[in-house]
């Protein structure tokens, strides 16, 4: 029997902290498989230590990001703790051409305006143990100023408000990385087998 053409469109969301970015690279160890592709989104906000240009984002300036997002070149974009943010649209195209699933590591926002967009993508929120947890996170990571993380924290109770508006709702349990990337690993897998009708072409 012939394989169903497209992929899934995944969107992996959470609010600021919950550990997106450390689940996202559990996964890629856990799904090696060239059948996973990581779309890199587009950002004007700083680069933080570590982070590098075309693995971790693509790095724009204001001018850069504007001028992708007036060609039509993003799928979708938002602007999310004073910095701009937005998929492109030919790196999730080709994924799925290719017949390969495209994991979106997005915000809120940008799950929200993929869903309407995409009716058929797969929602995943990633949800801290508790919002105490989460706070704790976001002030051990020293990442923001005091202010940039006042406005984090009231916008993460804001968007874990929105979990219903997903289809599954992933727990990241403290020290349990692994075990939430092999969560997320599954329900792909399942639905990638369940639900033909998700796998999509742009």
């Amino acid at each position: 029997m012939k394989e169903p053409a497209g992929g899934l469109l995944v969107i992996i969301s959470g609010p600021s902290g919950v550990g997106k970015d450390t689940i996202i690279e559990a996964l890629r160890r856990v799904h090696p498989g060239a059948d996973y592709h990581y779309v890199v989104t587009c950002t004007t906000r700083g680069r933080r230590p570590g982070e590098g240009e075309g693995r971790d984002y693509h790095f724009l300036s204001q001018p850069e990001f504007a001028d992708l997002r007036d060609r039509g070149e993003l799928l979708e974009w938002a602007e999310v703790h004073g910095n701009w943010y937005g998929t492109p649209r030919q790196q999730v195209r080709a994924a799925l051409a290719a017949g390969r699933d495209a994991i979106l590591k997005i915000d809120v926002q940008g799950a929200a305006a993929i869903k309407a967009a995409v009716p058929q993508a797969l929602l995943i929120f990633l949800v801290p143990p508790t919002l105490e947890d989460l706070f704790g996170r976001l002030r051990s990571r020293a990442t923001e100023t005091a202010d940039e993380l006042e406005v984090r924290q009231r916008n993460a109770a804001i968007e874990l408000a929105r979990q219903d508006d997903y289809d599954y709702v992933v727990v990241n349990e403290t020290g349990q990385v692994e075990a939430t990337a092999r969560r997320i690993d599954e329900i792909i897998a399942a639905e990638r087998a369940r639900n033909v009708d998700r796998r999509i072409l742009l």
